[in-house]
């Protein structure tokens, strides 16, 4: 893998205006300097950064068809109709039924959930489940973070008496479904502030307007917030503005109070008594949440997040645990073999994009496939496998390109499609595939710059050893919760020296333990550096290297500060920290 280091020194007006709101802060000026970067230049945006409030929540009234929303919600409460709340089979649309299920169900009883089978009914909403919503006597259905696109199906809903209310953050078509009411900020004639909410986030600012119209107070919506962090995480939206507070507050609730499903997958992750994290929600709560859904049905995710007994919660927990488990195993054997499938084609020609298919591929599983594919080769990246005539699957993207334009470029040979800049979802004929890799091949070559499909590492600031001390930390933890748009600080350190005890450790040798010391100061400091034991040679070799990484704490010595590096390289006296681009 390659990797080109960018950094951009300050200016000496940096230097200043970093030191003046340093002082007004009472902060290090290298983390002043972190704040003025992310546009953040008084101190009372500082203080806005640092300590988001519930208050400054944006009013729910400002979403286009909100009123319309809460006012054939309160019908159907009124009229004592059967709601059901619908949602897609994945993190953010399990939780999202989880919220608005649990927060309704506190002042109505005539109230299910419903999460369709990925296997059965595929994405979205499906004619099966409105014919069960008919069966069962349902006039409203809610429907979160999917519903956009289904014009059909909704349409087919309301010529026998079903309404619906759509709840999404995707991209919508420029025609929209015959729903009563569409809440989504994305929709081109909503003048919503914010337009990056997940779906869960769509589905809470939803119950925040009820509850205003109803006069039922905030504080019976906190409880929720830890679904909002878990999307927010899961989901990858950026954690900037409105997602900032709802982030905030809800990994505050996470850690303090927890619902009783949530507690019990914390309690199967390990995570009990630590400070978790938006990176424990991505590598450890959400692909539990997950796995019910691409294992089995996703309803059992929302089963666990409603339940209230904690011992039956365990017992669920315990079983989604064994999904991701076989989740696991298909997940590696499928990445193994898309990955000898690339190597052939890398041999033969090179394309700016991977599209990839296999008839025996487990639907539920091409999502994350294709996720490693793109984390491994830097390039937009398709994955399909087939359902009867269909060809089904998904597709992510690296840093910059819109994904989901690629795929709209096609619009004309898919059944279906949907998503956002970074990830979607497609069916196609399976006939077709070709036809859709020629015109996906092109459109990227066309479109992607190719700085965009290099491994970049952004470099925040470049500082000594001397300068990591515990408050640094401490202040540094101020900036969470990190995510996109909000990344977690990534510093270097250029000259650094082994100081004679750095091993290769791991159970196939492949990261290395590392004590280092730099040229400025005797400070020595410990640092892990996964899956780079190619390194390893070279730092016991004695020679100076520069090391790129973020600041942690360390799991096992929990006062100590621990370094996880996540590029090493030859010292800036061999190449130039701009230029430089190294095999690891």
């Amino acid at each position: 893998m390659h990797f080109k280091w960018k950094y951009d020194p300050p200016t000496s007006n940096n230097i200043q205006q970093a030191k003046e709101l340093g002082e007004k802060l009472n902060i290090n000026p290298i983390l002043a300097g972190l704040l003025i970067k992310r546009g953040i230049t008084t101190e009372s945006a500082a203080k806005r950064f640092f300590r988001p409030q519930l208050a400054d929540l944006i009013n729910p009234f400002l979403m286009k068809d909100m009123d319309v929303a809460v006012d054939r919600l309160n019908d159907a409460m009124g009229r004592k109709e059967r709601i059901m709340v619908y949602g897609d089979y994945d993190v953010d649309g399990c939780t999202a039924v989880a919220l608005v299920y649990k927060f309704l169900q506190q002042f109505y009883s005539n109230i299910e959930y419903y999460i369709p089978s990925r296997y059965d009914e595929g994405y979205g909403v499906s004619k099966k489940g409105i014919d069960y919503a008919k069966e069962n006597d349902v006039k409203l259905i809610i429907i979160l973070d999917c519903g956009i696109k289904a014009i059909e199906e909704i349409g087919y809903a309301k010529s026998i008496g079903i309404d619906f209310i759509i709840c999404d953050h995707h991209v919508p078509d420029e025609e929209i479904p015959p729903a009563v009411a569409i809440l989504n900020p994305k929709r081109t004639d909503d003048t919503y502030p914010f337009k990056q909410l997940s779906g869960c986030g769509v589905g809470f600012k939803f119950m925040q307007a009820f509850a205003k119209n109803n006069g039922i107070p905030f504080s019976r919506l906190i409880p929720l917030l830890d679904f909002c962090a878990v999307s927010i995480a899961a989901d990858l939206v950026p954690v900037v503005d409105e997602n900032r507070i709802l982030a905030f507050h809800g990994l505050k609730q996470l850690n303090q109070n927890p619902s009783v499903g949530l507690k019990s997958i914390i309690d199967i992750c390990g995570l009990s008594g630590r400070e978790i994290s938006m990176s424990d929600i991505i590598f450890k709560i959400g692909p539990r949440i997950n796995a019910s859904g691409r294992m089995e049905n996703g309803k059992e995710s929302v089963e666990l997040l409603v339940e209230k007994d904690f011992s039956m919660a365990l017992e669920e927990a315990r079983r989604i645990d064994e999904y991701n488990e076989q989740r696991k195993d298909i997940d590696k054997q499928m990445t193994e073999e898309a990955n000898q499938i690339v190597a052939k084609l890398e041999s033969q020609e090179h394309h700016s994009s991977i599209v990839l298919y296999d008839e025996h591929w487990k639907k539920g599983v091409v999502g994350i496939v294709a996720s490693r594919l793109t984390e491994m080769y830097f390039r937009p990246t398709v994955v399909l496998t087939r359902d009867g005539d269909f060809a089904t699957g998904s597709a992510r993207s690296v840093m910059g390109f819109d994904i989901y334009s690629a795929i709209k470029h096609c619009r004309d040979i898919l059944i279906n499609f949907g998503g956002h800049t970074y990830a979607a979802g497609l069916t196609l004929k399976w006939e077709d595939i070709h036809e859709f890799c020629n015109r996906f091949h092109n459109y990227v070559e066309e479109h992607i710059e190719p700085e965009q499909t290099e491994a970049y590492l952004d470099i925040d600031a470049e500082i000594d050893f001397k300068d990591i001390s515990k408050r640094l930390h401490n202040d540094l933890k101020r900036f969470s919760p990190f995510g996109p748009g909000n990344t977690k600080p990534v510093f270097c350190t250029k000259g650094v020296y082994d100081y004679g005890t750095s091993k290769v450790v791991g159970r196939f040798q492949e990261h290395i333990k590392l004590e280092l010391v730099d040229s400025n100061s005797s400070t020595v400091v410990n640092g892990i550096a996964f899956g780079q034991s190619a390194s390893a040679r070279y730092i016991k070799s004695k020679r100076s290297f520069d090391i790129a990484y973020t600041i942690e704490n360390n799991v096992f010595k929990r006062n100590q500060v621990q370094l996880q590096i996540e590029d090493i390289r030859p010292a800036e006296s061999e190449t130039s920290i701009g230029e430089d681009s190294k095999q690891r």
